[in-house]
């Protein structure tokens, strides 16, 4: 049955396997909160595992803001864990009160164990904007300063940690600034921003996104809604649509470029920030999302069960055989 929490909304998710058990962190707020939208300033980050990615046991809430003045003070959101240099580090987006949580920041913390607890690495901040490469916050250029959603690789390339995480560049068309970011560490404590890997033009914004390599190729799913997509792009899609895409490169640091057409999109929004998982019951692999709009036009809040996949000549898409109406 798909991960429902009757006291939770849950949504952005990402994943941990290990020893057969698949390790789910998610955002989470309580439903008492009433109004969905205010989700994202009640948040702290669950923790859920499973052997089947159907069959769920919530371990609770693991992670969250900083209890006193700091720069993750306000909120704690998507990220990345992975397993290096001996210890298990979590990589997530804090944003804090002082500012409004306008201001967005990636953030570092570690644990001896994938069960926590997680401590922050110093106060935390792993890396800030860097204004040569992405746009500064200012009025009328985007709702917020996008640094956020950090991708972490658990294996050095060329002797370096590889950090990937959504942004926006600082010229062109106010929606065609989507960026996906980059950030080197020879460590990963002390990282250094470099020029995007993904220069966007397609999209105001691509959010959670996930890179890993298939076939020998590489994948960078994403999601958005298309009332951020360019206009160039909405026209060759019908006005578009709100969900889950993906990137392809022949090279983890690009160039890379949308695939053709939208994997599992819909309008209204029905799955979102989906991330492409191996199933461990089939062994093949599946789609994931958390469910947004119900059929009732409400905010669903809840995980979904493991949507068959196909990859063929290099390309995913749904199953149209197997996939959930």
């Amino acid at each position: 049955m798909t991960l429902k929490l009757d006291d939770k909304y849950i949504w952005d998710f990402w994943h941990y396997a290990e020893g057969g058990a698949q390790h789910l962190f998610m955002l989470q707020a309580d439903r008492a909160i009433g109004d969905p939208d205010l989700r994202h300033w009640n948040v702290s980050i669950g923790h859920a595992v499973s052997r089947d990615l159907r069959q769920w046991d919530y371990r609770g809430t693991v992670f969250g803001p900083s209890t006193g003045p700091a720069w993750d003070d306000f909120t704690t959101w998507t990220g990345s864990v992975i397993h290096a240099e001996g210890r298990y580090h979590l990589f997530y987006t804090g944003t804090c009160r002082a500012e409004n949580g306008l201001r967005q920041r990636i953030g570092h913390a570690t644990s001896s164990s994938i069960d926590g607890p997680w401590m922050r690495v110093g106060d935390g901040l792993a890396l800030d904007l860097d204004a040569r490469f992405y746009e500064e916050h200012a009025e009328g250029r985007w709702h917020d300063r996008a640094l956020r959603d950090p991708w972490v690789l658990p294996d050095r390339i060329d002797g370096m940690y590889h950090m990937f995480f959504t942004a926006r560049r600082n010229d062109g068309p106010k929606f065609e600034r989507g960026v996906i970011g980059h950030a080197v560490s020879p460590d990963l404590v002390h990282w250094e921003a470099t020029a995007p890997v993904y220069e966007g033009g397609h999209y105001g914004q691509l959010e959670v996104p996930q890179v890993f390599a298939r076939d020998g190729r590489w994948f960078c799913t994403f999601c958005n809604v298309r009332d951020h997509w360019a206009e160039a792009q909405r026209a060759q899609q019908d006005g578009g649509v709100s969900g889950t895409h993906y990137l392809v490169a022949e090279n983890p640091l690009g160039p890379w470029q949308p695939a053709e057409g939208f994997l599992d999109g819909d309008v209204p929004c029905r799955r979102y920030a989906g991330k492409i998982l191996r199933d461990p019951v089939t062994g093949e692999d599946c789609l994931m999302a958390f469910l947004d709009a119900g059929p009732d036009g409400q905010f669903v809040g809840q995980l979904s069960d493991p949507i068959p996949l196909r990859f063929e000549h290099g390309r995913y898409r749904l199953d149209d055989i197997l996939a959930p109406e």
